[in-house]
């Protein structure tokens, strides 16, 4: 009884670790989002408005050692008078687990459309900033990283 009971043990240890590794991958699903996530959301911080390629520039390595600590440096070509300046930025990911990063708002007092920063990425991506103009013109920018240590990894 003894033998039977420790194969028993064994082989019920054995079914519970796939089961695990087999319903992992799907969990880990639906942690990250997708590329349609951070498209909605982009959608959203627009109103469905056309955003042009322009304007903004993000400052971001292109190789991060760790993703806990990425320094983001966004800038946007305006003269941040009271007829034409940068009211809001926003910042999108494709693999954290909110796609939806940062908004930033900005007004003619801020001076310069220029901001920087420190994001946490969960893994090799591509940032979308968006800067919302006076004049309700939408303008982006994105920027590859390749991290090498993740960060924001839930479920782990």
């Amino acid at each position: 009884m003894s033998a039977g009971f420790h194969r028993r043990t064994i082989l019920a240890g054995g079914a519970g670790l796939l089961t695990v590794a087999l319903v992992r991958p799907g969990v880990a699903a639906l942690i990250r989002p997708s590329r349609e996530a951070t498209v909605e959301a982009i959608r959203r911080f627009t109103g469905g408005a056309t955003v042009q390629a322009g304007r903004i520039h993000l400052d971001m390595p292109p190789l991060v050692e760790n993703g806990n600590t990425v320094p983001l440096a966004i800038t946007v070509d305006s003269p941040m008078s009271e007829a034409d300046h940068v009211r809001r930025i926003a910042v999108f990911n494709d693999k954290n687990p909110q796609p939806h990063v940062v908004t930033l708002h900005l007004g003619p007092r801020s001076g310069r459309a220029a901001v920087n920063t420190r994001i946490r990425l969960a893994d090799s991506q591509t940032i979308t900033a968006i800067a919302e103009m006076r004049d309700g013109t939408f303008w982006s920018a994105t920027a590859d990283a390749i991290v090498t240590l993740a960060a924001c990894v839930e479920g782990s």
